[in-house]
């Protein structure tokens, strides 16, 4: 037998509750927010309004086939590309309109597709160049650093007093990402780091980007190899022809056959 429960009195009443606090979401406010970003080379439109956040700590990909506009989006993030229209805010702040030097001094930091180290100067003055323009608190907070960067890649530690010009393209991939990580990024924008890459090579990259995501650094990347990238994504977008047409979850992305097959040749 059910026992029913006592009626509440009727000369009481439920105590006041007081002033009613206003709910909070528990997700974490974006690093980066890009709204309704357009932009055009000459009369062409390349980026047809598109929109995306890269929360703190979150390794985001950028999807797409060659000409889909995803390098055009990283250097118009980094400064390089002005916007007819949109706004790019970081933590927040709108910075639309600030210059390219001061997001790098703002830390973002992009290493470019082709990684465009400077061929004529050592490992060790290419990878200066990525902190010139930032100030160490004290030469031990630059030592650190240097000394991160050549725990990340021991073959920069072997070379640093080879031309960067010399090295394979694998080693000038490191020297790319070594030198951006000079600049103490709060997020790195990765632009094809497979490009032109053995597949051993590829993997080794992949892992290293994934151990710097794993200790704290926000990242954008920009891929085409899918695989690789989604399966370290927490989330992902897919541009097409200038316009998001996907986003979600990197490995629910991974799995969506329209994906599969456009990007990984499966059906």
């Amino acid at each position: 037998m059910t026992r029913s429960p006592d009626p509440t009195p009727p000369d009481r009443t439920p105590p006041d509750p007081g002033p009613v606090e206003p709910t909070t979401s528990s997700a974490p406010e974006p690093l980066l927010e890009v709204r309704d970003l357009v932009v055009r080379y000459g009369r062409i439109e390349a980026l047809h309004g598109i929109a995306l956040a890269v929360a703190p700590g979150e390794l985001v990909t950028l999807l797409g086939a060659n000409g889909a506009g995803k390098s055009t989006t990283m250097r118009a993030l980094s400064g390089l590309l002005a916007p007819v229209r949109g706004e790019i805010l970081f933590e927040g702040r709108d910075i639309t309109q600030m210059a390219a030097h001061i997001r790098v001094k703002e830390g973002i930091v992009q290493v470019p597709e082709g990684r465009r180290v400077f061929p004529g100067m050592t490992v060790q003055e290419n990878l200066d160049m990525g902190c010139h323009g930032r100030k160490f608190p004290n030469k031990s907070a630059y030592r650190d650093t240097l000394d991160y960067v050549f725990e990340l890649f021991p073959r920069l530690l072997e070379r640093r007093k080879q031309a960067g010009g010399t090295m394979s393209g694998g080693e000038q991939q490191m020297l790319a990402i070594g030198r951006a990580l000079m600049a103490r990024p709060r997020l790195l924008l990765l632009d094809e780091p497979s490009m032109g890459l053995a597949p051993m090579v590829i993997q080794q990259i992949f892992g290293i980007i994934a151990k710097i995501h794993s200790e704290g650094t926000t990242i954008l990347l920009v891929e085409q190899n899918a695989q690789q990238a989604l399966s370290r994504s927490d989330r992902g977008y897919v541009l097409e022809t200038g316009t998001v047409t996907a986003a979600g979850e990197g490995r629910a992305l991974l799995g969506d056959p329209a994906i599969r097959a456009a990007y990984l040749g499966v059906a």
